[in-house]
């Protein structure tokens, strides 16, 4: 499926290895363009990851093997528009239906080892612009030093004050794992904090129940 789109990954903030608060800006200016609601009602954050912070995915060069990942996922009000993917690192279109992102990236043509089973905590976008925080501390060695050169702006601070929750975030436990996608879950993620947790083959379905 082609999409029209004025939008090009080069117009968003991209500092590698900082792909929340990528994401996190990302969905800033999506709202403030008119792109997604200007709540960012339509905008879920999904972060990709499991127990051993040890996931994969599949690109055209090869498979990817990362920590953790943030994408995302755009389920647009009424019609019948597919949801979106806005994946600042990924070398598919941008952005790129769902579907077609789920086959071509996160469900790989080999069988994957256990330890690289990829969960997915979905948040839905107002909620985390609220209450996500990151003072980077992740991003330095034992002795204090960068590990990856951080952004030139501020570090994120959640409303409420707090500076740092991204290990409430990308942590991702086998038990967090919903059993079924039933609409206590879909309700669930409108008000969590920190969402809710997903398999890989969950995902797709609950998009397809979600209403923005």
């Amino acid at each position: 499926m082609e999409l029209s789109s004025s939008l090009d990954s080069s117009q968003f903030q991209h500092t590698p290895y900082y792909c929340e608060e990528n994401v996190y800006l990302l969905c800033k200016k999506l709202c403030a363009n008119g792109t997604a609601e200007a709540d960012g009602s339509d905008l879920f954050v999904v972060f990709i990851s499991n127990e051993k912070k040890q996931a994969c995915s599949q690109r055209a060069d090869g498979v990817v093997l990362w920590d953790y990942h943030v994408i995302c996922v755009q389920r647009k009000k009424g019609g019948d528009s597919p949801c979106l993917v806005w994946d600042l690192d990924s070398s598919l279109p941008f952005p790129t239906p769902l579907a077609p992102y789920v086959s071509e990236t996160i469900q790989p043509s080999f069988q994957l080892f256990s330890e690289y089973q990829r969960f997915f905590r979905i948040v839905h976008a107002p909620v985390f612009l609220r209450c996500f925080a990151s003072d980077r501390r992740h991003m330095k060695d034992s002795a204090g030093n960068w590990i990856a050169q951080p952004p030139a702006y501020e570090p994120i601070v959640a409303e409420d004050k707090t500076e740092h929750n991204l290990n409430e975030y990308n942590e991702i436990r086998a038990a967090e794992v919903s059993v079924n996608v039933e609409p206590d879950l879909i309700n669930a993620v409108y008000t969590n904090k920190l969402g809710v947790v997903l398999s890989e083959n969950q995902l797709e379905e609950f998009f397809t129940q979600v209403s923005s």
